[in-house]
């Protein structure tokens, strides 16, 4: 299909006239005519129809005006890439929250550097959500833990980091062994309608421990923050999460952890912007040995 054509298509539908539009783009109104007809041939449907001295769209012709100019940018998009040697376009990233306070600004900064020319649009969602919006294609990636079932050949899966379970308490309760803390201090639970929340509930459960629960939330960095105010202690997975400057809160490990996530960048095989998305992973690789050696 001549895209010059949908060009024409879409001046008689602004001008209701096939000879103004003839006029505006410089060609013989025979011409423009000619060019609906091809363009109804590769519809196989009428696309305009006479109302007295004005031509107006028929059903089938607003709804190719309405995605005409979408299909228009698209192709233009596709040109500038094809003929340019630096990297362009959009990028649609999906983020779990716990990504978007912690790593996630370090790596687009990298990612920003080499790819100055891309446009990127965050999405925040929980990992099941960002699964489904990577499958449908909403989204070119997602940052996020590896789901709770494999992943079929369709996608593919970078692992960034395992991200083991610890303990969150105040500086002034480090000397006391996890498992009294969990059974002596109230709990700030991790949501257990998240992955990293049902990993607390199986520890829980698997070293019997019934803890005075006080909250349950979904924000790590919130859950952080309460800790540090004295609300109590949190098992929680080992992000990346940076605590607050001024905040008294220390990581205790678990001497018997055997539970941990899985945190990385998720994409399918067939994406029509892979080029940028293994971008993307090179730019984590790149901030986490960074993060590695200071």
């Amino acid at each position: 299909m001549e895209t010059s054509y949908l060009h024409s298509f879409m001046r008689v539908v602004e001008t209701g006239s096939m000879a103004e539009a003839a006029r505006q783009l410089q060609i013989t109104a025979a011409a423009v005519a000619q060019q609906m007809r091809i363009l109804e041939k590769e519809f196989k449907t009428p696309l305009l129809a006479r109302a007295g001295r004005t031509v107006v769209p028929t059903p089938a012709g607003h709804r190719l005006a309405q995605s005409a100019p979408t299909l228009l940018r698209e192709l233009e998009r596709a040109r500038t890439q094809v003929s340019s040697d630096s990297v362009t376009g959009e990028l649609v990233i999906g983020t779990i929250n716990t990504a978007l306070h912690s790593l996630l600004p370090d790596i687009l900064a990298d990612f920003v550097l080499h790819c100055p020319d891309v446009k990127v649009y965050l999405q925040s969602a929980t990992t099941q959500h960002l699964y489904e919006e990577v499958l449908n294609g909403t989204i070119d990636a997602a940052v996020c833990l590896y789901p709770s079932f494999p992943l079929s050949k369709a996608f593919d899966w970078s692992e960034l980091r395992e991200e083991p379970l610890i303990l969150l308490a105040q500086r002034h309760l480090a000397h006391i062994a996890p498992g009294e803390l969990l059974r002596t201090q109230p709990l700030i639970r991790y949501d257990r309608q998240l992955g990293g929340g049902q990993m607390v509930e199986k520890y829980l459960r698997a070293h019997r421990i019934t803890p005075m629960e006080r909250f349950e939330l979904s924000s790590l960095a919130a859950i952080a923050i309460m800790v540090d105010r004295g609300l109590g202690v949190a098992l929680v997975p080992d992000t990346s999460l940076n605590l607050p400057d001024g905040q008294s809160v220390v990581r205790i490990p678990l001497p018997d952890a055997a539970l941990s996530r899985r945190f990385g960048v998720m994409w399918l095989r067939s994406s029509a912007r892979l080029p940028l998305v293994h971008q993307v992973v090179a730019s984590a690789r790149r901030v986490l040995t960074q993060r590695q050696r200071t």
